[in-house]
């Protein structure tokens, strides 16, 4: 049997890593700053996290959620106070995929609605549910309709409201910061209108940081930059650092009901084990504000740099967007340079390196783009 052929992959194979470095089967060292599409939040084998899972594997890996577990409501108290959501309940899945699909559903139960407006062009959902309210290719035009998600372009608070007034929706789904389509912040004012929408038609505001969250932003959840607080909130990716896991953070104006939502493997004793490991880490070691200083520094490093058209984020969710002639830089920096970075498009390189990334590699980071860049390709 072969495999499934549907991603591209380098010739590269991994074998091992520590922290920011990964190191593949003929022994050739790399610099990681793209963690997995930002999965590594806490850097590759990090010992607290490793003894953390390898102590619970020797009690016990998995079973039904049919039964207590008391690592489920331990990671919910935490999480509750990392966030800001204390009063919030807590559903675990497996994966952001499973997230939305969850918190589409949940809209929906609490409003009676079908439809969705999403306010973004990435994705984070691989089920057909979810793949409808988040997989959208760049947008010409004010709306595109798929089934029953409308898609508007972020930032036309006038296309929202003319939507919402419809009376259609269950809700308005929105990332953080977009991060497949090339890392791009919602204004402040912005988010503050599309809260209002939702109070004033009676729909429920669903927070995608599903890549945005869990410190990479500096704050726990990229949307809190601007004050305003979500009625859900989805999440996964940097949860586990590696593990699968995903999860829905649901406003106490939603009542639970036996057999609302289900899941085979969601919350098992392992995957609790990595997501507990990741908040107790990024507590500990400061990582949020470590994001803060070290994207600060990445921006200030290269913002005079002749080959960027513009650098943007927050933390360590960067954008970089090259300017014509440079669209193979992505590629040269890991075969060149042996530095792993992320892509959205031809010509914007991503970063999302672990949380707790150091000067010292980001020097060495620096110090590659800007060599590479010194002639156009």
């Amino acid at each position: 049997m072969d495999l499934f052929d549907v991603y591209p992959l380098w010739p590269i194979e991994p074998v091992k890593a520590s922290g920011c470095r990964i190191f593949d089967k003929d022994g050739k060292e790399y610099i990681d700053l793209y963690g997995g599409h930002a999965v590594i939040s806490i850097g590759h084998c990090h010992p607290t996290y490793c003894k953390m899972l390898t102590e619970q594997l020797h009690k016990i890996g998995f079973y039904s959620n049919a039964v207590e577990n008391s690592l489920q409501k331990e990671l919910a108290q935490e999480l509750g106070k990392m966030s800001g959501y204390e009063d919030y309940s807590l559903f675990l899945c497996n994966s952001g995929a499973e997230a939305n699909e969850n918190a589409i559903k949940l809209a929906s139960f609490q409003t009676g609605k079908a439809k969705i407006l999403a306010l973004h062009e990435a994705f984070h959902g691989r089920t057909s549910g979810a793949v409808a309210a988040t997989d959208n290719p760049v947008i010409q035009a004010p709306f595109n309709r798929t089934g029953n998600v409308t898609f508007i372009q972020m930032g036309d608070l006038a296309a929202a409201e003319a939507e919402m007034a419809r009376g259609e929706y269950a809700a308005i789904l929105i990332e953080g910061i977009q991060g497949v389509a090339g890392i791009f912040e919602p204004e402040k004012e912005y988010l503050k209108g599309i809260r209002e929408l939702c109070d004033t038609y009676r729909a429920v505001l669903i927070f995608d940081e599903v890549q945005s969250g869990y410190g990479r932003s500096g704050r726990f959840f990229a949307h809190r930059h601007s004050g305003v607080w979500g009625d859900i909130i989805t999440v996964a990716k940097g949860m586990g650092n590696g593990f699968p896991i995903g999860g829905v953070l649901i406003s106490p104006l939603f009542k639970a009901t036996h057999g609302m939502l289900g899941t085979t493997f969601g919350g098992n004793h392992l995957a609790c084990t990595a997501a507990l490991a990741v908040l107790r880490v990024i507590r500990k070691e400061a990582l949020m504000e470590n994001a803060v200083a070290m994207g600060d520094y990445i921006i200030r490093c290269l913002k005079d740099n002749k080959a960027i058209k513009e650098i943007r984020g927050k933390g360590l969710m960067i954008g970089i967007e090259l300017k014509e002639g440079y669209e193979t830089l992505r590629n040269r920096l890991l075969f060149e340079k042996q530095i792993f970075t992320g892509g959205a498009g031809k010509n914007i390189i991503r970063l999302l390196p672990p949380l707790n990334v150091d000067k010292q590699t980001i020097d060495i980071f620096v110090a590659a783009f800007n060599q590479l860049t010194e002639q156009k390709e």
